[in-house]
């Protein structure tokens, strides 16, 4: 995907006990939470060494660091896997440390792009997070329950303009836990050959037994060191609830392609 840089991981919103699962945002779309349908190319990889983070009042979650591998493992399929070391330091707590959740899923385009039509391309994107750790730990610092991703995503590029985006529902066990919709949509430019910019907005229902629906926004970049070398970050921040949500939010990283051209 190095050649189109139209977004892939990210932030989602919920209470601070579920931000570490949202930031890393379930094999999302770096920078954005926001997906792309566009598959890793056949036979090729994308590697992420990432942080990402969410503070809100008297809480503060994320990743430092985390791992992030895609492999076209066949024409219009590809496969993931993240695992990322989760941190949180609220204000009834000091800061503590450990892996978080392994995160796996399966990318499959089923519909391809017209690129001299309106045909835009599409893709399924099941993913699971897997905890480590004992159940009663928090979430994202290795408890809670396996949680399930079943999104729908689509692209449409015109010339130097990209736009992505869909969404779809998370099966999420647990007591006191509630099963959820994401959406979100995204618009990007190419603004030099090696240099992209964007916008993205997304919503999430309520995750949990008493807590809000929430609504946000990133801006995110990509640059293009080499044709292996990548940089890749958006900062962002809550449009709703921010204090109990997300007053601010960041991704980070460094991408290496190895088998790029």
């Amino acid at each position: 995907m190095v050649e189109c840089r139209v977004g892939r991981a990210g932030w989602l919103m919920a209470t601070s006990a579920t931000l570490v699962f949202a930031t890393t945002g379930a094999l999302a779309g770096p920078p954005f939470a926001t997906d792309d349908p566009q598959p890793t190319d056949y036979k090729q990889f994308e590697i992420y060494l990432y942080s990402e983070g969410t503070h809100s009042t008297g809480d503060t979650t994320g990743t430092l660091p985390g791992v992030e591998i895609n492999y076209g493992a066949a024409p219009n399929l590809q496969v993931s896997i993240a695992m990322p070391l989760a941190y949180d330091r609220g204000e009834n707590h000091g800061a503590r440390m450990s892996y978080g959740a392994t995160e796996i899923g399966a990318k499959y385009r089923f519909i391809e792009e017209d690129e001299t039509g309106w045909q835009p391309q599409v893709s399924f994107y099941p993913s699971a997070e897997i905890p480590i750790g004992d159940r009663d730990r928090p979430a994202g610092i290795g408890g809670g329950h396996t949680r399930f991703f079943l999104p729908l995503w689509t692209q449409k590029s015109f010339g130097p303009w990209t736009t992505f985006g869909g969404g779809g529902y998370w099966i999420n066990p647990g007591k006191g836990d509630k099963n959820y919709w994401f959406a979100g949509w995204a618009v990007q430019r190419q603004i030099t050959p090696d240099f992209s910019l964007g916008i993205e907005a997304f919503h999430q229902s309520n995750d949990s037994v008493g807590s809000e629906d929430s609504t946000g926004m990133n801006i995110g970049a990509i640059y293009d060191l080499t044709d292996r070398w990548h940089l890749v970050g958006s900062i962002g921040t809550g449009l709703q609830d921010r204090k109990t949500t997300n007053e601010f939010s960041y991704y980070a990283a460094v991408e290496w392609t190895p088998s790029a051209d």
